[in-house]
């Protein structure tokens, strides 16, 4: 990763750009076969998180993190593909997992696609395990997933990570 990679939290101006940053990303996914809805967070979603960190200005990278069953629940993770392998995705997350250790969060969760390569190995790359019993909060966003689809395109698994100082 270069050193100039400039990552933070994501200023007002920056949440109009994160949609299609997202869209972008989420088009990468038909290269193994996952077509998603063309569907991304909205500018009052994505002003209303937790915390949104951004990659880059303009930002070409941003991770999104909620609060989830009193976790940090990272919601969001995109990288733009023409930023794609240059370690954005790595910067972003350590950023977001920092936040939450500096919030106070014992732990962070998130959902995604076990087998895509840049989901649920990456992650679990990264010290994510699979969540044994999920609070009520991450069970019902493991149901509106199902609900919206998302799992007759690939299998969704939860994923922690103890955020033990």
């Amino acid at each position: 990763m270069s050193s100039t990679v400039d990552v933070r939290r994501a200023e007002p101006g920056d949440l109009q750009l994160l949609p299609e940053v997202e869209l972008a990303a989420d088009r990468v996914f038909a290269r193994v076969g996952v077509h998603l809805p063309a569907q991304a967070s909205s500018v009052a979603e994505l002003g209303a998180a937790a915390c949104v960190l951004v990659a880059g200005r303009p930002p070409v990278g941003f991770a999104r993190v909620e609060v989830l069953d009193g976790q940090a629940h990272l919601e969001q993770l995109s990288v733009h593909p023409d930023h794609a392998r240059r370690g954005l995705g790595g910067a972003l997350l350590a950023a977001a997992i920092a936040w939450a250790r500096t919030a106070g969060f014992p732990a962070m969760t998130l959902t995604t696609f076990e087998a895509v390569p840049w989901n649920g190995p990456w992650y679990r790359r990264h010290g994510f395990t699979d969540v044994q019993r999920p609070g009520p909060g991450l069970a019902q966003h493991l149901r509106a997933e199902e609900q919206a689809g998302l799992c007759l395109l690939g299998r969704r698994v939860a994923l922690h990570l103890p955020l033990h100082r």
